[in-house]
């Protein structure tokens, strides 16, 4: 069984035993997903539908495409990213927080598995709330960059896995000789009361995002 995991975080616990296990078919089962982002909209008090499914589909992917990222940076067979194969873990309250793939399937044939599942849980979260394709598959390739940037692998694994399906080029730019993922999405985060834009967010000036990003790690951007 391949499972999710992330940076040292006190927010993700490493223990997925208190966690309700889901199968990731869920997210084709509208009521399911309904109350998903009703969840999501009562903790960021956020009013707008699209932006709802935005937020929640950014923390939600980054954790789906968890296993299979890793697997194809550890190469050999990978773990199966098909929903019917995946078990999302959630906290009581409803946050998507860790993930599971049960079974394996040669390393060729991940990438197009891979956006076989990304296109059905992309179809059903813009169907559920409105936002549009085009952004919730821009949020599916920084997700996939940043896991396989969290795995320790190169952009061209990231690549290699996008363009098998209709997601964006991932992209990495080097902040003071680290690595980061040069976003081609927007969580919408700071639509929710009391919150602003990510230090990375695209939907800032390259000059601002630079110069957080530097304030953040430190160095230059180039």
């Amino acid at each position: 069984m391949l499972r999710a995991r992330f940076p040292d975080d006190h927010r993700y616990p490493r223990d997925i035993t208190d966690l309700v296990p889901v199968t990731a078919t869920a997210v084709t089962d509208p009521s399911w997903l309904t109350a998903q982002l009703a969840a999501t909209a009562r903790r960021y008090r956020l009013d707008r539908r699209a932006a709802v499914g935005v937020l929640w589909w950014y923390s939600a992917s980054s954790v789906l495409l968890g296993p299979p990222a890793e697997s194809a940076v550890r190469g050999g067979p990978a773990a199966d990213p098909a929903l019917d194969a995946m078990t999302l873990y959630l906290h009581p309250d409803g946050r998507v927080l860790d993930a599971t793939s049960a079974r394996t399937v040669p390393a060729d044939e991940l990438g197009p598995r891979l956006a076989e599942a990304l296109a059905t849980a992309v179809g059903a979260v813009a169907a559920a709330s409105g936002a549009r394709e085009r952004a919730l598959w821009a949020i599916a390739t920084d997700s996939l960059a940043n896991r396989v940037l969290w795995a320790g692998g190169p952009a061209s694994v990231a690549a290699e896995l996008a363009a098998t399906g209709p997601m964006p080029v991932p992209r990495y730019v080097s902040v003071h000789g680290t690595r980061v993922v040069r976003r081609a999405s927007c969580c919408l985060i700071y639509e929710a009361p009391g919150e602003r834009k990510c230090v990375s967010c695209p939907r800032q000036h390259p000059s601002e995002r630079r110069l957080r990003l530097e304030a953040q790690l430190g160095g230059t951007t180039r």
